[in-house]
């Protein structure tokens, strides 16, 4: 009975999970469907306008061939105009000259012909019908602005659509997650020198797996790809997983998309648990600040006996109630002089890192881990429960790493940021300077019970990066030292 029960149940596991795969399935082709039409009518409207431009650097060059022919018509027209008239004036001067030496053949008297005879020659030098070109200035042939559209003609009637690029490939296997970078290598199944450039689609998922129609992000696009890869940097990993897909891209076409990829993009995601945080603690989801107003308006006499000996801020459970929220797994915010935030997702196993900047003028800060047992008054580094570097600028400079209410001073400058690096099952912590991933210390313990990310804030603020992988220089560092025997020391550890 037992055995037919798992077997059914297994079948009910595969029917429900090819039930869910149909119903993707189902979403794909309505979500293609729907496309179908869509782009359909877009590339018709691309075509008309495709023509329109066509049809108007016709008219463009018709128009301007014309302009030159009626210019060429206009300046032949001119020239002969000129020579008729010049010509026709000619004519009509050589005309009443030839009228005048034929009177003159009439004259009798010696002395008025000798005259007349020296008027006409005179005249005839200075006619101008002898000065005249007797050539035409133009032509009428005008076959020289004749033109020859065979070849256009030709190219018009081979109109054919553009062949559409085939769609690349992804290379899975050269593909690189790392450093929260991410690197899509692809190549064309058949070399294409048409193609332009490429187009990079990616968006962030939860869903292991090809992409669903219905997912919760949008593709995002990186456009004008000119290689055949691309690097996404400075991304932050809030997300399991991540879809890529890349389309080829001629002059006039955009092919079909490849088949998409899923990678791994998985880090270390909190945010600070407000809940937990002092009252002189203002918490946004990545900032914590100093709010020295925080804790005021509360009954003075509650404060007090709430204070005694001490001079920080008094627990929210006996004060006002408006700054708290619902209590986090019935643990108190801190207070007194532990002006404590904490994470609030804890740590459990594997290697995590974050990243923390200290707010200019910030006087004095903490950052490092804490069992989620932490008491409300107790300060980070002063119990056995806690791990962290401290940073004082107020009086006097101190930069020390602190756990059980023992100090070791770090003989470096503070980094602008504090890169955060744990190990809870290997049982490490260590501090980095962020940008230059130079160690600053490390502890060695065995963490008996899970941590969370713990924070001091006194006079300033921290800013705060999650989403970040294990950064590359980081692991190198810890493969290094992990082979080394002996060599705890050279490491400034100190354990518990």
């Amino acid at each position: 009975m037992d055995s037919q029960k798992e077997a059914l149940q297994r079948i009910i596991t595969t029917l429900a999970n090819k039930n869910e795969e149909l119903h993707n399935f189902i979403e794909t082709l309505s979500h293609l469907l729907a496309g179908v039409q869509v782009n359909s009518g877009q590339v018709v409207s691309d075509l008309e306008e495709e023509f329109d431009t066509l049809f108007s650097i016709l008219e463009e060059a018709k128009e301007s061939m014309t302009n030159t022919i009626k210019q060429e018509q206009a300046r032949k027209s001119h020239e002969l105009q000129n020579q008729l008239t010049q010509s026709t004036n000619a004519l009509e001067s050589a005309e009443e000259l030839l009228e005048f030496a034929n009177h003159a053949l009439d004259i009798k008297d010696e002395e008025e012909f000798a005259k007349a005879a020296k008027q006409i020659k005179d005249r005839v030098t200075m006619a101008p019908a002898f000065r005249l070109t007797m050539k035409p200035k133009a032509t009428d042939n005008m076959t020289h602005l004749m033109v020859d559209f065979s070849q256009e003609r030709q190219l018009l009637q081979g109109l054919r659509f553009l062949p559409v690029p085939r769609a690349p490939e992804i290379e899975v296997q050269d593909c690189m997650v790392v450093d929260n970078a991410v690197t899509i290598v692809w190549r064309m199944p058949v070399e294409d020198s048409k193609i332009d450039h490429y187009i990079l689609e990616y968006r962030k998922t939860n869903h292991e797996g090809l992409p669903r129609v219905k997912d919760e992000r949008c593709w995002e696009l990186v456009d004008n790809v000119k290689n055949t890869e691309y690097m996404l940097t400075g991304l932050k990993f809030d997300s399991k997983f991540m879809n890529f897909r890349v389309r080829a891209c001629n002059k006039a076409a955009a092919g079909d998309y490849s088949d998409p990829v899923t990678l791994e993009t998985r880090a270390f995601n909190f945010g600070f648990d407000s809940s937990s945080s002092h009252l002189n603690l203002k918490v946004e989801e990545c900032s914590v600040e100093w709010d020295p107003q925080g804790g005021k308006g509360l009954d003075s006499k509650v404060k007090g006996k709430e204070n005694k000996g001490r001079s920080g801020t008094p627990s929210p459970k006996r004060g006002s109630n408006t700054r708290s929220p619902a209590p986090r797994g019935g643990r108190d915010r801190f207070t007194g002089e532990s002006y404590t935030v904490l994470g609030d997702t804890s740590i459990d196993s594997r290697q995590h890192y974050w990243e923390v900047k200290a707010l200019k003028d910030c006087k004095s800060y903490s950052v490092g881990v804490a069992y989620k047992n932490l008491g409300k008054f107790d300060q980070l580094g002063k119990t056995n429960t806690t791990w962290c570097i401290h940073v004082n600028n107020w009086l006097q400079n101190s930069f020390a790493a602190k756990h059980n209410n023992k100090a070791k001073s770090l003989d470096m400058p503070v980094p602008e940021r504090i890169g955060v690096y744990c190990d809870l099952d290997g049982g490490q912590l260590s501090f980095y300077n962020a940008e230059s991933k130079q160690l600053l210390h490390v502890f060695k313990t065995k963490f008996t019970q899970p941590v969370v990310p713990a924070f001091m804030v006194w006079c300033g603020g921290l800013s705060l990066s999650t989403g970040l992988q294990v950064p590359s220089a980081v692991r190198s560092f810890q493969k290094a030292e992990n082979g080394l025997a002996g060599s705890n020391s050279s490491l400034n550890s100190m354990a518990q």
